[in-house]
């Protein structure tokens, strides 16, 4: 029997497989730029309308303003929230995960509508619904005037949240609204290298953000702090855990090699939302020690913090369920996802990669 070994790179590893002016990821240097922006840079001086214009006026080569994303996602969920129970009659009986799952694989193009926003103005309608339903509520109505992060706050935590909760999530919005060539967005990008339709293409990429490997759901991080549980615990708690090989949850990552930027944007945006009303001290005295185990560990395989861990820490400090972390994610994402498979589809080829066959030859 004749085998094939390859030495192919195995995952796509430094293969490019688009162009594109949306983001790029520097993981040697710890650095993302998001439409041109310092991901840092871009959280101080914008919100989720504005860097959502960039994306899109960079997906589509057409220019958006602000303040015509903000009204056209403030339509979007009005329009989501109407359609809520066809959207949301097949979700009965799933868990919230699955639940957003189906109910955006119900979503469809309207005519004479913008379809990102039809997309982006659903997620946090269906999300929020979902999450009022497990608590036995209805559904609250979205409110078009107020800032997209404002309103996904009032309608998963049914009250309107304050400015320094809203600022919170909107800083979140703006550090994870995109990240380069992650598993859903390239996931994304196939399927509409296809020409398949938007809504195919993005439901594609929520499929591929519920792995575990892929960083959108970060309640671990916050199941380690609660069996952590105290200061004097942490140094024989990592140590006994690295003893046994286990992974320590919101540390290391796929690209970079130092500190993810979006852990320290993420940081901020917690510090500023309550101080002393936070586990942040404690997550603090935990990050640190483990980041010196793990050099000490591993001196030759950098592994830093990464954005799960003070997403898990800002997402509970906002009251948002652990079973919507995975949905907030794309909540966020999904104006990444709709700028991408529109800047696929108005240039890109079919995605066909080919692969490194490894089996047996006939004779």
């Amino acid at each position: 029997m004749n085998m094939q070994i390859s030495k192919t790179p195995i995952g796509l590893d430094g293969i490019p497989a688009a162009e594109t002016v949306l983001s790029h990821v520097d993981g040697e240097r710890g650095e993302l730029i998001i439409a041109g922006e310092r991901v840092g840079d871009l959280a101080r001086k914008t919100g989720f309308e504005g860097v959502t214009a960039r994306l899109w006026s960079g997906g589509t080569g057409q220019p958006i303003g602000e303040a015509a994303v903000r009204a056209a996602l403030g339509a979007g969920r009005e329009r989501a929230f109407a359609r809520l129970p066809d959207l949301l009659g097949i979700t009965r009986g799933l868990s919230i995960i699955d639940g957003f799952r189906a109910a955006i694989a119900g979503l469809r193009a309207e005519a004479g509508l913008q379809h990102e926003a039809t997309i982006v103005g659903a997620f946090p309608v269906i999300a929020g619904a979902l999450v009022q339903r497990v608590k036995g509520n209805d559904p609250v109505a979205p409110d078009p005037t107020a800032s997209h992060a404002a309103d996904t706050l009032s309608m998963m935590l049914g009250r309107k949240p304050d400015a320094r909760e809203a600022a919170a999530l909107d800083a979140y919005f703006v550090t994870v609204c995109d990240h380069g060539m992650n598993a859903s967005t390239f996931t994304t990008r196939v399927v509409a290298s296809t020409q398949a339709d938007l809504f195919a293409a993005v439901t594609a990429g929520y499929c591929a953000l519920t792995g575990p490997l892929h960083g959108g759901a970060p309640e671990p991080v916050l199941e380690m702090l609660d069996a952590i549980g105290s200061t004097e615990r942490i140094k024989p708690w990592v140590d006994s855990a690295l003893a046994r090989g286990e992974r320590l949850m919101g540390f290391g990552h796929r690209v970079y090699r130092v500190r993810d930027p979006r852990a320290g944007v993420l940081k901020g945006a917690i510090e500023r939302l309550a101080g002393d009303g936070t586990d942040l001290p404690f997550a603090g005295e935990v990050e640190a020690y483990i980041r010196s185990a793990l050099r000490i560990k591993n001196p030759d395989r950098p592994l830093d913090t990464n954005v799960e861990f003070f997403t898990a820490i800002l997402l509970d400090a906002l009251k948002i369920p652990r079973q919507a972390f995975t949905p907030i994610f794309a909540v966020a994402r999904a104006a990444g996802w709709t700028a991408h498979a529109r800047e696929q589809q108005r240039g890109g080829r079919l995605i066909r990669p080919s692969s490194a066959y490894i089996g047996p030859m006939p004779g």
